[in-house]
């Protein structure tokens, strides 16, 4: 059995006790992670991917669905010892601190009126040819007859209105301007419908995903009677057409606790959810209980636990993975991007943790 068949089995409820470990798109690793790991014994002329025996999982978007076309002028507006501001080609303001990895702070953002909407959407022409790669005759070639699972992300509905307007503008206007935010939502659901076409005819995706990060520690950015009335109708629109083409694997990443939204998002047509922040209260094993073979769930392996030594990452293991595996439809990994508070030893010795669960011997380190 391929690593492609595997992953479909694990998410279609057919196979059980399997752990598809891959970096793929809700595990990575920060730099600094990196650069510790290699003074920790990790060789630095290796594929990471194929040191840790991660199996091959294709989640790069590769079509240009998030940028604007043409983007904006990249611009340094004022720059300092220790930071910079920047206007970036997503006509986004933000202050980027020079020697830190930590988010930038956004400052200000392209989209403040339904003019700069007008204008935001001649940059967003689903049909421009450089959205797709030049040779994509000989892309679809290269995947027609894959033996690994192949996604892409589709769109995200908050996660886009969010870059375009930003966090605290885009809250206000649900209530200030409530006819303009329709009117967003209405074109990023066609726009990514249109700008995906040619890939969903013509490529047999495994999985797509949603790009959200609409919620916060305790609670979602979005009220559930907001998401209702915005953006449900989005999504059923959207996920029509990728069911349409035989797409069912259809996930949503989001930080944060997002406990209030999942039952809307699988009245939406998404059947799956992650990175399940653990810090954010999310539980797989509640999940699964609450909602059985309707929800896919990927990650919850608090990334706070690795760090704190073999006892407490052997427990948070133990009391999630073994029951995950056994009731199918999840695939383990940490709730984020990896951190460079773990130690390289430890991180072998949690994925030799989950790989002993299943068996995998041939696998260990």
């Amino acid at each position: 059995m391929n690593d492609r068949q595997r992953f479909l089995d694990i998410m279609r409820f057919r196979r059980f006790n399997d752990a598809y470990l891959s970096q793929a798109i809700y595990q990575n690793f920060w730099e600094d992670t990196i650069k510790r790991w290699h003074k920790e014994g990790l060789p630095e002329d290796i594929h990471i991917d194929e040191y840790f025996k991660f199996s091959r999982m294709n989640g790069e978007p590769i079509i240009d669905t998030f940028r604007p076309l043409p983007p904006f002028e990249q611009v340094i507006i004022e720059e300092k010892e220790d930071y910079r501001i920047v206007s970036d080609e997503a006509g986004i303001r933000k202050k980027e601190l020079k020697n830190d990895t930590s988010m930038p702070q956004y400052l200000e953002f392209p989209v403040k009126n339904r003019q700069d909407f007008e204008k935001m959407k001649k940059r967003y022409n689903p049909q421009s040819p450089s959205r797709y790669p030049q040779f994509w005759e000989d892309y679809k070639k290269s995947v027609e007859n894959r033996n690994y699972p192949l996604g892409s992300m589709i769109g995200g509905f908050f996660g886009w209105a969010r870059e375009w307007i930003g966090v605290e503008e885009l809250s206000v206007m649900f209530y200030d301007d409530p006819g303009l935010l329709h009117e967003i939502f209405e074109f990023l659901g066609d726009f990514f419908i249109e700008a995906n076409r040619k890939l969903v005819e013509e490529v047999k995706l495994d999985y797509v995903w949603f790009w959200e990060d609409m919620a916060y520690k305790t609670a979602p950015l979005i009220s559930p009677k907001h998401f209702r009335e915005f953006l449900l109708p989005q999504y059923k629109k959207v996920t029509s057409f990728l069911k349409k083409h035989n797409i069912d694997i259809i996930l949503v990443d989001s930080d944060g606790n997002i406990n209030e939204l999942i039952p809307l998002w699988l009245e939406g047509g998404v059947n799956g959810v992650y990175p399940l922040e653990a810090a954010a209260g999310m539980d797989a094993v509640a999940l699964r209980k609450k909602y059985g073979k309707e929800l896919l769930l990927m990650g919850n392996i608090d990334k706070r636990a690795l760090s704190r030594g073999r006892e407490i990452i052997k427990k948070e293991v133990m009391n999630k993975v073994p029951y995950l595996l056994a009731t199918g439809g999840y695939i383990p990994a940490v709730d984020h991007a990896v951190p460079p508070d773990i130690p390289f030893a430890d991180f072998v010795y949690y994925l030799e943790l989950i790989r002993n669960i299943t068996g995998d011997e041939n696998n260990l380190f």
